[in-house]
């Protein structure tokens, strides 16, 4: 029997000093503090919701009225320090501007580690364009320059998604293994990079679902600066307590590609979702398209959740 899903509620507190985002964005420096700030945010808060470490593991921090968990150096669990070790990794690829896509990857069978039960996808971009605000999953769509404020908003709300998210989906099974790997963009990326923590890795552009997964779109946040958009994909039978506003379904048992090698504008069309039953047909045109180079953890991390 899977252990039950943390079920733990976004608290309401009175303003504190002690906030997770800088309070302005004018410059380079101050939008990758930023991002770094609105990745780790979202990893602790997928890893918090989804029941892999301890409530030992994390410290609070505030998010105007959201009281939120932010994963800390816990010596009595080691694998916090692991994904810890994971997120620093990303800091230096988007501090050298490498990363294109985070993608964190929970799986089951060691021996299979391409059938995935749920993926977390950060993508990211760097531009010095005026930023836009993009919720794939509202009817609403904001465009704005680097206005600080605007931002801000973007990202509480991109956070408060994320925890409704992650707290309402199903439980996780016991046995589940969580990896990340990091796909760089490659005209700027040397061949033989890797950031802490990481080695080389293998792009095979395919992940696999043996249930119905259904793909998520939660949002993006950009500062002008750097953009990161965030998907969720995960199994249909997970989301049956989520309002539709919240998600896309997509009918399918493979996700092929997953956009992880074209453009943003490109992304949607080469999106192609397709059955398990086909993957074989697959084969010669996975081999045809060009790969982008990718990083795996040097250690894959199996939480203890019995």
């Amino acid at each position: 029997m899977a252990t039950a899903q943390l079920s733990h509620a976004i608290r309401i507190h009175k303003a504190s000093k002690e906030t997770v985002f800088p309070s302005q964005i004018t410059n380079e420096h101050e939008s990758l503090i930023m991002v770094k700030k609105l990745f780790a945010t979202s990893i602790s808060c997928i890893t918090y919701l989804r029941g892999l470490f301890p409530e030992s593991s994390y410290g609070e921090r505030h998010l105007d009225d959201l009281s939120l968990k932010i994963l800390r150096e816990d010596k009595k669990c080691p694998g916090s320090l692991h994904i810890i070790k994971w997120i620093q990794g990303c800091f230096d690829a988007l501090e050298k501007k490498y990363l294109h896509m985070a993608v964190l990857t929970l799986y089951t069978n060691p021996k299979e580690p391409e059938k995935v039960t749920e993926i977390y996808q950060f993508k990211f971009r760097y531009t010095k364009e005026g930023a836009t605000m993009d919720f794939d999953s509202s009817n609403t769509s904001f465009e704005s320059g680097t206005n600080s404020e605007d931002i801000k908003k973007a990202s509480v709300l991109l956070i408060r998604k994320l925890y409704i998210l992650t707290q309402n989906l199903g439980p996780l099974p016991n046995d589940v293994i969580l990896t990340m790997k990091l796909h760089y963009y490659n005209a700027v990326t040397p061949h033989d990079y890797q950031p802490p923590g990481f080695k080389e890795g293998i792009n095979s552009h395919f992940l696999l679902f043996e249930g119905e997964p259904v793909n998520l779109q939660v949002g993006i946040v950009s500062t002008g600066f750097h953009s990161m958009k965030v998907k969720v994909t995960t199994e249909a039978t997970r989301v049956s307590d989520l309002e539709n506003s919240l998600f896309q379904e997509n009918n399918t048992t493979e996700i092929a590609h997953q956009g992880l090698d074209c453009d943003e504008e490109e992304e949607e069309c080469n999106n192609q979702i397709q059955r398990m039953n086909l993957v074989h047909s697959q084969q010669s045109s996975e081999r045809s398209r060009k790969k982008r180079k990718v990083s795996e953890p040097v250690k894959v991390f199996i939480p203890d959740r019995k």
